[in-house]
């Protein structure tokens, strides 16, 4: 048997004993590479007890010296980019390019967890009452864990832990089964980092070690990326129990091009946010919505021989390959399907993927691009997430129409309009009911320094990801009120404290 994929647990690669495996594949040769073992809930809890353990010393640690860790696992991350890249391309099946950017943008969240001193500020007010002054503190929860998925095995877990880690928590890693290789990677070379033993932690699993974190009382708040019916899983079963938790939905992202838009820059947008990583992104643009049928004809007439003209490949391959297959054959066999149900609804499928092979690799999981035409909003293909290299377009015939079908669609993650209309363009950012909005921009993931997360059922809970919002569900407020016994000048009162 290939290589075994191990835990991480109190500084150290630690040896499953559950007896449970889950196979880990190349999704471009459709073969086996290795085998993950997958935790027990009593293996959870011993990671969890080593992060309560390692809590103490690590939350009294000066969040400058936290910082300084940061700054030496950022010059790591960078050292090792190729090591990193190619776990994940390996496991995942997305090209080099793609997984050196998922890298850059998990980096970017490194460097914003580097300025913790400034992020972990309180407030003072001096005088809120006759020599009395007041001030805040946002101080560590405890152990906290993420739960994350297969399409960034890198970046969304760098979404969480940097920012839990600076704030003085520990942190417990459940990625996914599909590409586990990439958080050892990163436990490794955190530890390199001088991150002290227990503080990070990884358990490699799949639902038994989900519903472990959620059942363990010592785990204090829960971070989730993944689909909506887990989501509402996650947070309700972890709401339930106490638990601060931020979980991470599906989405449906729509694009709406505006008869004057500049159609070759929405072309190019729509290439690469629609098929770009086999479309296997939570920001992936599924829906083009034409406002006009001109804008529609002129559209599809574009982007149809794009589409069928896409560099379909494995990641190690010589050529300048733009997609890679999908994660598993299960996943690829769900993408196919749902382009049989938009065929059986009525859409006129412009582009068919289902029979691509690509030579040499005739047993990995690939499927080429696809384009729908004529959908409606009453069909499986327009109202589920599809995850895959599948892009819609839907025909309305004014700016309402497009801004009423995105504003009604059960999910609200990303969205974004291609126009020259600065009017149009502005009207649309206030009146669109979706977290994230991209103006000319198909894919508008905020910056590190902003925050990530969508509206409706694309986000469960009160905190976004990362940025600001990041610190302050890894931390919890305290507020001191403060006055010296000397300037105490009577006896006991009574009544309410109001300002004097």
């Amino acid at each position: 048997m290939a290589n075994t994929i191990h835990h991480w647990i109190n500084g150290a690669e630690v040896a499953g004993t559950s007896g449970r495996y889950s196979e880990v594949y190349n999704p471009a040769q459709g073969e086996v590479s290795g085998r993950v073992q997958l935790a027990s809930s009593e293996e959870l809890d011993l990671a969890v007890a080593a992060a309560k353990a390692a809590f103490p010393a690590w939350s009294a640690t000066p969040p400058l010296r936290r910082a300084r860790v940061m700054f030496k696992f950022k010059e790591l991350l960078e050292r090792h980019a190729d090591e990193i890249v190619a776990a994940i391309s390996r496991e995942h099946g997305k090209v080099r390019a793609d997984a050196h950017g998922e890298l850059v943008r998990g980096l970017e969240v490194v460097e914003f967890a580097c300025g913790a001193p400034h992020l972990l500020k309180g407030e003072f007010a001096e005088n809120v009452g006759t020599a009395v002054d007041s001030y805040s503190l946002r101080q560590a929860l405890g152990v906290v864990a993420g739960i994350t998925p297969f399409n960034f095995p890198a970046m969304v877990p760098m979404w969480m832990f940097p920012l839990a880690l600076v704030a003085g928590n520990t942190f417990l890693l459940k990625p996914s089964e599909r590409d586990p290789s990439t958080a050892l990677i990163l436990a490794r070379l955190l530890k390199e980092a001088g991150l002290p033993d227990g503080v990070f932690n990884v358990v490699q699993g799949d639902k038994v070690a989900v519903d472990a974190i959620l059942a363990n009382d010592d785990v204090q708040a829960v971070s989730f990326v993944g689909s909506t019916p887990i989501a509402q899983y996650i947070y309700a079963t972890g709401t339930a129990r106490g638990k601060r938790v931020q979980a991470l939905g599906g989405a449906k992202n729509h694009m709406v091009v505006m008869p004057d838009a500049d159609l070759d820059q929405a072309v190019d947008a729509l290439m690469g946010a629609a098929y770009g990583s086999a479309g296997e992104r939570c920001m992936a643009i599924s829906v083009a919505v034409a406002v006009g049928d001109e804008v529609a004809d002129a559209l599809v007439a574009r982007l149809a021989p794009k589409v069928r003209a896409l560099k379909i490949g494995s990641w190690d391959s010589s050529a300048d390959v733009e997609m890679g297959p999908l994660v598993t054959r299960e996943h690829r066999n769900k993408v196919a399907a749902y382009i049989d149900a938009g065929v059986a609804e009525g859409a006129s499928l412009v582009v068919d993927g289902r029979g691509h092979v690509v030579q040499g690799c005739e047993s990995g999981f690939f499927l080429g691009g696809s384009l729908f035409d004529g959908v409606t909003t009453s069909m499986k293909i327009y109202q589920e997430e599809i995850f895959g290299p599948v892009l819609c377009v839907v025909r309305v015939g004014s700016y309402e129409e497009a801004i009423r079908i995105t504003n009604e669609h059960a999910y609200g993650n990303g969205t974004a309009i291609f126009t020259r209309d600065g009017d149009a363009a502005r009207d649309f950012v206030a009146r669109i009911q979706v977290g994230m909005v991209g103006v000319n921009v198909p894919i508008p993931v905020p910056m590190a320094f902003m925050s990530f997360g969508g509206w409706k059922q694309s986000l469960y809970g009160d905190h976004h990801a990362y940025g600001a919002e990041g610190i302050r569900f890894y931390t919890r407020l305290k507020t001191v009120t403060a006055r010296w016994p000397q300037s105490i000048r009577s006896g006991a009162e009574f009544v309410m404290p109001t300002m004097k």
